[in-house]
């Protein structure tokens, strides 16, 4: 966990100040390419889904990870962000502290008990640790309260450098405990800004301008509160014992080497940048890897009376003969009419799909969808799952023809149907012909029960073990993990994955109405084959 934020810009040369403020703006921009080209948003949602499923230990099992990370002397300044993203200022702040103090106490421990001579030939790697070991044993805990504001030497480095001074393990501890206070929730505070601004930019439910303005206000306040804070601890450091600025001596006698050389920075800006170039250039790879994108819900067509309708009826037939009231196909009855079946996606790559209302499109589209599926085991039967399928003739494979134009099954899902129709119970009426997905209708999708048959499908969903369970008593619900892949979708319609449940769950509805805390597990996933009779082999 860095705690400084200021960053000397001095100079040797006007060369050295312009390339290091190159390597700044090469630094910013990957991050920004870096943040547009990955999935920060879904990962950010993944991840505190998770922990809320975790119910109350969340926070606790997040501050021992942290004590875990830091004692590994990995950098915990991302960590610190994800704690303010997920847990929220107050909590994050907590959160992070406590893992923190955990840290330095291992760390202490470690050094100077169980691990001494290796800390003490990183100490000796460490130029300025001879001051800092003398000025602790003059100065004691008001020193290593000064380093832990504007520390010499990173946070993770501190921590068990103190375990080879003078100075006992008490005041240690807690002098730092107090003392990377300011550090510790300006980057919280950071995170939870971040988090604020990835939820709006998902979908979620966002702050009014006034809100936002406060954030703003606050954040600056503590970035200025934080700076001085450090000036004046590097400072009081400067003057007392020498540590802050000194530099390591070359090992021929020669020259100090100049620690504010940009050659270093400037390449691992150049790396960081080529990096965000490369996932930018690769993002829609990078965000399909991540599970399914993020799309803001809306209506793009307009209802339409008397719009064209396509005859659906050869499906409906099919499905009515081959699929039973459980959702199971008979595949092998299907492959006797997969001339019938043939002819019903010809008719779908005729479709007066442009002309159509917006009823006629969302019944057509989901169809297709189910159809598509269909055709995609016979095309590889036997076939156990559908996730056994090579991955490029799966769900990216662009062959399926919607009036006249070809799409992949992922195209016609992400960007046909979701971002089209503000409807997230679509999740409950699309087939990947899994055991875990909803059940496959034994009807097709019609305009003019589009309604009933949708309401229909969600409180099925919600009526069986498979996908939905609610235990009252120990306020815990099961769901299935289409809440949790595409909770961006049902976090729009009713602020949350549990509040869009509570619609077809009465007992979680009242839970959440007397504001109870209810937990989340998620249900696995089964992805064998919906055939009746069970495994092909």
């Amino acid at each position: 966990m860095e705690q400084s934020l200021v960053m000397d810009a001095s100079a040797t040369s006007p060369w050295t100040g312009r390339l290091r403020w190159l390597a700044y703006a090469l630094i910013l921009a990957g991050l920004l390419l870096l943040l547009k080209a990955l999935p920060v948003d879904a990962l950010v949602r993944a991840l505190t889904r998770w922990i809320e499923s975790l119910g109350f230990w969340g926070p606790a099992i997040f501050a021992a990870l942290y004590a875990v990370w830091a004692t590994a002397l990995l950098p915990a300044a991302a960590l610190t962000l994800v704690g303010g993203a997920v847990f929220g200022l107050a909590v994050g702040t907590a959160a992070v502290w406590s893992g923190a103090v955990v840290a330095m106490a291992l760390s202490f421990l470690i050094a100077r008990y169980a691990a001494r001579e290796r800390v003490e030939r990183m100490a000796r790697a460490n130029p300025k640790f001879g001051a800092i070991d003398r000025a602790i044993g003059q100065g004691g805990w008001k020193i290593v309260a000064m380093l832990r504001l504007s520390p010499a030497v990173p946070f993770n480095l501190q921590n068990y450098l103190y375990g080879l001074t003078p100075i006992r393990f008490w005041p240690c501890v807690l002098t730092s405990a107090v003392a990377i206070l300011p550090g510790t929730f300006l980057y919280t505070y950071l995170g939870h800004v971040a988090g604020q601004g990835l939820q709006a930019a998902g979908g979620g439910e966002g702050r009014p301008p006034a809100q936002w303005a406060l954030l703003g206000v606050g954040l600056l306040a503590t970035l200025g509160v934080t700076v001085y804070v450090t000036k004046l601890a590097r400072r009081a450091l400067a003057e007392q014992a020498g540590v802050a600025e000194q530099a390591p001596a070359t090992p021929n006698g020669s020259e100090p080497a100049s620690p504010r050389s940009p050659v270093a920075l400037l390449s691992v800006a150049g790396a960081l940048f080529a990096l965000g170039l490369f996932a930018y250039v690769q993002r829609d790879w990078l965000q399909g890897a991540f599970g399914p994108p993020q799309v803001v819900l809306r209506e793009a067509y307009e209802h339409k009376a008397d719009g064209p309708d396509l005859d659906h009826m050869p499906f409906d037939r099919l499905l009515a003969a081959y699929v039973d009231e459980r959702g199971l196909v008979d595949y092998e009855g299907l492959r006797e009419r997969e001339a019938d079946l043939d002819a019903y996606l010809l008719s779908l790559s005729q479709a007066p799909f442009d002309a159509m209302g917006r009823n006629q499109k969302l019944a057509l589209l989901l169809n297709a969808y189910n159809a598509f599926t269909l055709e995609l085991i016979l095309d590889h039967w036997p076939v156990d799952s559908i996730t056994h399928i090579p991955a490029p003739e799966r769900w990216d494979a662009v062959r399926w023809n919607i009036a006249g134009k070809l799409y992949s099954l992922n195209q016609i899902e992400h960007e046909q149907i979701r971002p089209k129709f503000a409807e997230p119970r679509i999740h409950f009426a699309l087939v990947c012909a899994a055991m875990g997905c909803p059940k496959l209708r034994n009807e097709a999708y019609e305009p003019e029960l589009l309604e009933e048959q949708l309401e229909e499908q969600a409180w099925y969903v919600h009526s069986h073990d498979t996908w939905f369970r609610f235990d009252a008593a120990e306020r815990k619900a099961s769901l299935t993990l289409l809440y949790q892949w595409y909770a961006g979708d049902f976090e729009q319609a009713a602020g949350s994955s549990l509040a869009f449940a509570a619609r077809y769950a009465p007992e979680l509805a009242a839970a959440l109405e007397k504001q109870h805390r209810v937990s989340i597990e998620w249900l696995d996933y089964d992805w064998s084959l919906n055939r009746q009779g069970g495994a092909t082999q």
